[in-house]
């Protein structure tokens, strides 16, 4: 009983940030930093996205992986279906398939840290889940590859300075991906603070199993 209700909580959390980030991906953060206008390479999005890997870090730590997949699973539904009805299909696409690939990833990169420094399997669990979700969010949405899922976008494509301030140019998502990610790390670097402060009050309540 005590689980259910926890599972719902994280289930009501990770609701929460799944459908803030979709509506904060809206608002670029105007701002202007060593010369890069932010607006150009971010949204407040890319803030709020992080805490997901919060959550499923913490359920894996409470209750194991397949509370945790529990968890990401609620999250990709609730992400699908608000994407289909506030963005095209292709953008849609790419949320959803991204958000999934990088909670599971996540969650396995956690689980096979978990017994070693406290803070160990939560970073780099984020990191590398973060990663493979910029990636594929970015390459799906954009490249020019991935055209089967949707119309390009010329903007998107079109070469210009990496960042608005290197000299080599490369396709504006680039850009858009390389902020993204940075975003991500420094956010995944916050994140330990809460982690830790929670860690020795959500103790686990079962023994983790790698399944």
């Amino acid at each position: 009983m005590l689980k259910t209700r926890y599972t719902l909580a994280y289930v009501a959390l990770m609701t929460l940030v799944v459908v803030a980030s979709n509506f904060l991906v809206q608002f670029p953060l105007n701002a202007e930093v060593a010369g890069i206008n932010l607006a150009d390479i971010l949204t407040w999005g890319a803030f709020s996205y992080p805490i997901a890997f919060l959550i499923t870090d913490l359920t894996n730590r409470q209750f194991g992986p397949q509370a945790a997949r529990k968890v990401v699973f609620a999250g990709f539904v609730v992400g699908v279906t608000l994407s289909f009805f506030t963005s095209v299909p292709r953008i849609a696409t790419a949320s959803g398939s991204a958000y999934l690939a990088g909670q599971l990833l996540d969650i396995a990169v956690f689980n096979r840290l978990r017994r070693q420094a406290w803070w160990r399997a939560p970073l780099l669990g984020s990191l590398i889940g973060s990663a493979l979700d910029t990636v594929m969010f970015f390459s799906l949405s954009f490249a020019a590859f991935f055209v089967f899922l949707g119309p390009n976008e010329p903007f998107a494509l079109e070469a210009a300075p990496i960042l608005g301030v290197f000299a080599a140019e490369a396709p504006r998502w680039i850009s858009w991906a390389i902020g993204d990610f940075a975003v991500k790390m420094i956010v995944g670097l916050v994140m330990l603070l809460p982690y830790g402060a929670l860690m020795n009050v959500l103790r686990p309540m079962q023994p983790a199993r790698a399944s």
